[in-house]
């Protein structure tokens, strides 16, 4: 997962450095508002079209390779087509239906919430006696906020969920579901925490990635291999149907409520959150097994001295 983190963020880079080397912002903005003008939206890119497009075009695409390659490559046949089928049905029906409900309820409700908790530290024309708290407590409240809601948001991630059983059941137990959900959360929910100060604070984006991702390459490297693993696959969970739409939604309403430049960059901290998280947990394990052998070893010593001491 790794490579599927990294590679995307590669590839849109040197899109950006393309296109900077061949047109100019300028004529690209005008091109964009031009479009916006003349253009009429179609049907399948407006709401709520672009959600039932998107549901089917996340399966059917899916499921014909599938076929085809049950079909074509394996000249395999179907068992179960008609429950099958069902199911790809229901999965269709239940993709477009969560689409509409993000696009209705969630991200409406990430975009105001986020659009007006900057209010609780500074004055924005939409909450009127703002600033409602003085700057430090309203800060706190602003960060508590971005960390809740990006805890909450990460434990509902079904495939965190569908991780968390996964790797319990590949380490017997010794790596717990519950131990890699509240560690995912909690690296993701402080990272989330710490990308909204960046909107509120300008900082560079840059000053906070670099070293994280020095820390969780040092990580890497002293961490034990099935802990390595788990923690780089956590980063793509995190980034699921429920967190994402809430999350761009939160970060482009602080960025509008405090007119900086963009909203983006909470998701990019929000990928390596978890993964120094769970590196740092899967340390923490390793000492605490490491010292109860060491425990083990000593209270065995102690025992076969006193058993071969002369009685007197």
């Amino acid at each position: 997962c790794d490579a599927s983190v990294t590679i995307p963020i590669v590839a849109v880079m040197l899109l950006t450095l393309y296109v900077a080397s061949t047109e100019s912002p300028e004529s690209i903005i005008a091109s964009a508002q031009a479009v916006a003008i003349v253009a009429e939206t179609p049907w399948y890119e407006s709401t709520p079209g672009v959600e039932i497009v998107g549901g089917i075009r996340a399966i059917v695409p899916l499921v014909i390779f599938l076929l085809l390659v049950m079909l074509v490559l394996l000249r395999e046949p179907i068992k179960n087509p008609k429950i099958i089928f069902f199911g790809i049905f229901l999965c269709v029906l239940g993709m477009v239906v969560f689409n509409l409900g993000l696009s209705y309820g969630l991200s409406l409700l990430g975009g105001q919430s986020g659009g007006l908790v900057p209010a609780a530290f500074t004055a924005i024309d939409k909450v009127e006696n703002s600033p409602l708290y003085f700057l430090a407590l309203g800060l706190f409240i602003a960060l508590t906020f971005a960390w809740l809601l990006g805890c909450g948001a990460t434990l509902a991630e079904p495939a965190l969920n569908a991780l968390g059983i996964t790797v319990e059941n590949l380490t017997n137990g010794s790596f717990k579901k519950s131990t890699l959900m509240y560690a995912v959360s909690l690296g993701v929910s402080c990272a989330i925490a710490i990308g909204v100060a960046k909107i509120i604070f300008s900082i560079p984006i840059a000053y906070l990635l670099v070293p994280d991702y020095l820390i969780a390459i040092m990580l890497t490297i002293i961490s034990h291999e099935e802990f390595v693993n788990i923690a780089w696959d956590s980063a793509g969970v995190t980034t699921g149907p429920v967190t994402v739409p809430l999350v761009l939604a939160m970060g482009l309403g602080f960025g509008n409520a405090l007119g900086a430049i963009e909203g983006f960059g909470i998701l990019s901290m929000a990928s390596i959150g978890p993964i120094i998280a769970v590196l740092s947990t899967g340390v923490y394990i390793r000492w605490k097994i490491s010292k109860r052998y060491a425990q083990d070893e000593q209270e065995q010593d102690v025992e076969s001295n006193i058993v071969g001491a002369p009685m007197v």
